[in-house]
């Protein structure tokens, strides 16, 4: 028999007003897995996880989340998620001991000094154990903030871009936290904006405007934007591309142009309708245009301006 997924809603709205910030939003997440929340800023992606968690009600939709219904029994979500918000969100004046030993008692975690020495251990606390929550740097709060999340033994983790600010080596530690904990089950629902962190995700989903773009994994987004890139150089170096790059950006059929170190990235949605384009790129003596495969960058940058059009 199939488990049932930790996440399954389906319609889910939210309004402010006359402002629709999430538009009829499906999402299914599955047991253990670690799926990527993408989408631009504003895109409706912190509203999402807050009614996920229950701290938002929903205006449409229906769905649960850990098994329990989104609208009855938000209060039981509460208690068994773990929710990392995008601010550091624990007390500066306590010392990490005493934060996690607070976050305890709002949980009543049994054992809870017992529960708190494994969490110091966990995430390498312990010889920070009385400094300032205050005085630590962003990779040190990161640490001592999914520590928090973690003490009540949450099965499902909703992290909303835990790793901003953050340098990469901190990034890369948690990562590497993050799929241990999946690997013992637990499921995780991060948004981030980092692409080598979306790569590192099993599945994806990106919204912009409140509405769902695209999902699966990696591959599967890639393959389903029908984006065709090409890669150019030059060898006169990098004026010419910036010379270049200005008067492509209106060239018909260009979907997406970024400059990448010493080349650009054109991506089309109609191979057609750029042909002309690239034939008179192939045709100068000092450019050199190749195929590419599309990166996850290249469609999500082409989500971003599509979804754009499409609401001015």
């Amino acid at each position: 028999m199939t488990p049932a997924p930790v996440i399954d809603v389906h319609g889910l709205t939210k309004r402010y007003g006359e402002r629709t910030v999430v538009d009829h939003l499906d999402l299914v997440v599955e047991r253990g897995r670690i799926v990527g929340f993408l989408g631009p800023n504003g895109s409706g992606k912190t509203t999402t996880i807050r009614m996920l968690c229950g701290l938002l009600t929903p205006d449409g939709g229906e769905g649960t989340c850990l098994g329990y219904d989104l609208r009855r029994d938000a209060a039981a979500i509460k208690r068994e998620v773990g929710y990392m918000t995008q601010r550091f969100s624990l007390y500066d004046d306590l010392t990490i001991e005493e934060n996690l030993d607070f976050v305890a008692r709002v949980y009543a975690v049994p054992a809870r000094r017992r529960a708190v020495e494994a969490s110091l251990d966990r995430l390498s606390l312990g010889g920070r154990r009385r400094q300032l929550a205050g005085t630590l740097s962003g990779g040190w709060k990161q640490r001592l903030a999914l520590a928090s999340c973690m003490l009540h033994s949450p099965q499902l983790l909703l992290l909303d871009e835990p790793t901003a600010g953050v340098d990469p080596r901190a990034r890369r530690d948690f990562w590497d936290e993050i799929h241990a904990l999946a690997a013992q089950g637990i499921t995780v629902l991060v948004s981030t904006h980092y692409m080598d962190e979306a790569e590192r995700c099993h599945r994806l989903a990106y919204i912009a405007w409140g509405r769902l773009l695209a999902s699966g994994t990696a591959e599967d987004v890639i393959a389903g934007s029908r984006l065709s890139t090409w890669v150019v150089s030059a060898a006169t170096g990098e004026s010419e591309l910036t010379q270049l790059s200005a008067r492509l950006r209106e060239a018909p059929g260009v979907t997406t142009l970024v400059t990448l170190g010493a080349t650009l990235r054109i991506s089309a949605l109609d191979p057609a309708a750029i042909a002309p384009t690239l034939e008179e790129l192939r045709a100068s003596p000092t450019l050199t245009v190749a195929a590419a495969q599309p990166s996850l960058e290249d469609v999500f940058v082409a989500l971003i301006r599509g979804s754009s059009d499409r609401e001015h």
